[in-house]
């Protein structure tokens, strides 16, 4: 099977599995595994950030990022399709006591002013009062989109003047720095919290973190604990991410790659296709054409995985276990479908 549905899909290489296999371990929860130390002021400096903190998912540091920036009764705005609203089953709502609002981005495209003409930075006795503003960078359901940096930074010198607090969820963090030749830094300097996962386009097995003031990071660390999340000899999942730094981040420029040639070869055969900025392509399926779900069911059966994400659209992500090759041949059987 040629598994494209998307970037969490990839296995463990064999340099990772050694790199977890010889991994100095200790207690986490008491802060003791060296590896984890290692792993999190790693990505802290990578990101511009005093401290950071390793989690299991990625929705658990999204969860931590926006539950220690959010105070009980302030709101979240996001867009309408990010993965914190539309994804993490109302973790923060549950957990959180936070409520949230949305803007409208249909490529998951970032814009300052759409955030800021609907924001309410003022205490009131009448409006919920605006915590935080999370953005998604790149924007999974939006295709991958990479978001300007330009817009972050006006979003970010609003915030500083209106006291306004920014998460970044950069679970594909990575990408965005490859596809744009812009720094992690350059981006993670302008949020309170971000946080990136490596168990996606850079292939660990497990594992994201979330990055900010050590003052966050220490309160991160305790509600990490009350959700469950504290883990022991964790070092081994650390490894895999330190392994990840160093080899797969570069690499990623060959997922975009693939992820063009496969979009130009769709969009020879039907509209609707998503030109990638990184390694998502979103097929819209025209009216007349093809029944989404029969789409899906029908390449299953031809040997290739895609995802099912509304009733007229699919998702193919390309990824480090998916070469060349298996891009051609994915191509061949999405096209004769079509």
């Amino acid at each position: 099977m040629i598994d494209l549905r998307s970037d969490t899909v990839t296995r463990p290489t064999a340099g990772m599995r050694r790199a977890m296999a010889e991994a100095e371990v200790g207690d986490d929860v008491y802060g003791e595994d060296p590896t984890v130390l290692a792993l999190q002021e790693r990505v802290a400096a990578m990101l511009g950030h005093e401290a950071a903190l390793f989690t299991p998912t990625g929705s658990m540091a999204n969860q931590l990022g926006l539950r220690l920036l959010a105070r009980p009764g302030e709101e979240v705005l996001c867009d309408s399709q990010a993965h914190v609203v539309r994804a993490e089953l109302g973790a923060h709502a549950a957990f959180g006591s936070v409520t949230t609002r949305t803007w409208n981005a249909p490529d998951g495209a970032f814009a300052a002013a759409d955030v800021i003409g609907m924001a309410v930075p003022e205490s009131s006795t009448h409006l919920v009062r605006t915590g935080v503003v999370a953005v998604e960078n790149t924007h999974n359901f939006g295709g991958g989109t990479v978001q300007p940096l330009d817009e972050l930074e006006k979003l970010a010198a609003w915030a500083r003047e209106s006291s306004v607090r920014l998460h970044l969820d950069g679970a594909r963090l990575w990408n965005a720095a490859v596809a744009t030749g812009t720094s992690l830094e350059a981006y993670g300097r302008l949020f309170d919290a971000v946080s990136v996962c490596l168990s996606k386009g850079l292939g660990a097995p497990v594992g994201s973190l979330v990055a900010g003031s050590s003052d966050l990071v220490t309160g991160a660390r305790w509600w990490r604990k009350r959700l469950g999340g504290g883990m022991r000899q964790v070092g081994v999942l650390a490894a895999a991410g330190l392994y990840a730094l160093d080899h797969h981040i570069d690499r990623l420029a060959e997922d975009h790659a693939r992820a063009a040639e496969l979009a130009r070869r769709l969009a020879e055969v039907t509209p609707g296709v998503s030109m990638p900025q990184t390694n998502i392509i979103v097929l819209d399926l025209p009216d007349g054409g093809p029944v989404a779900a029969d789409l899906v069911t029908a390449a299953h059966d031809r040997g290739v995985l895609v995802s099912l994400i509304g009733p007229r659209t699919i998702r193919l992500v390309t990824h480090l276990d998916v070469d060349d090759a298996a891009c051609a041949r994915a191509a061949d059987v999405l096209c004769r479908l079509f």
